[in-house]
């Protein structure tokens, strides 16, 4: 387990070291600068500076205060709140609760936006083949598909194997119910 917490560790701090030269060499490359107004001394100092406080994070998420928070956080989150499907209320648990952690942890211009999410709410599903004989069918609705008006519907059923066939079949299809009737091969091949 030592092992284990001293590579997680070490890539850590070489994460961190790493994002810190590539912050400094954007800085660097991202403002006008003239080599001979600075002096190899004074850039030197810069990036020192830099590598200072690259150092200080390192040593907070590593040996300091913020040792094994991010695990310990990121377990607590998900054991207390669980999925978070879009537009769902653990959707808004999980919000509230980084909101709520980000503040305590004393981060600056941490908020909220309002932003449209869509949604999608499983309703009752039923299908029945009315002729020759009256039977009810297994169906399962799609994710975010339409929805059925509330007297629902009744058509000629239309059956094709392929999205193919169904192009070739196009002016057949309008007014009427398709079903895709593929054969089942084995769950290995498709």
């Amino acid at each position: 387990m030592t092992g284990n917490k001293s590579r997680c560790q070490n890539s850590i701090s070489q994460l961190l070291l790493t994002l810190l030269i590539l912050c400094c060499l954007l800085q660097c490359h991202s403002r006008p600068h003239s080599y001979d107004s600075k002096s190899l001394a004074e850039i030197s100092r810069e990036v020192s500076k830099y590598s200072d406080i690259a150092q200080q994070i390192i040593n907070l998420a590593v040996y300091g205060k913020a040792q094994n928070r991010s695990y310990e956080r990121l377990a607590e989150f998900t054991d207390t709140i669980g999925n978070r499907v879009s537009g769902s209320k653990n959707l808004d648990l999980a919000i509230k609760y980084m909101y709520n952690a980000l503040k305590q942890d004393g981060l600056e211009n941490v908020h909220l936006e309002l932003v449209k999410i869509p949604h999608w709410v499983r309703g009752e599903e039923s299908a029945v083949m009315l002729l020759p004989r009256n039977h009810t069918l297994a169906i399962l609705g799609l994710g975010s598909s339409v929805g059925t008006p509330p007297g629902g519907i009744e058509a000629e059923v239309m059956v094709v194997e392929s999205f193919e066939e169904l192009k070739k079949r196009a002016s057949e299809a309008k007014g009427k119910i398709v079903v895709y009737n593929q054969p089942f091969v084995s769950y290995g091949e498709t």
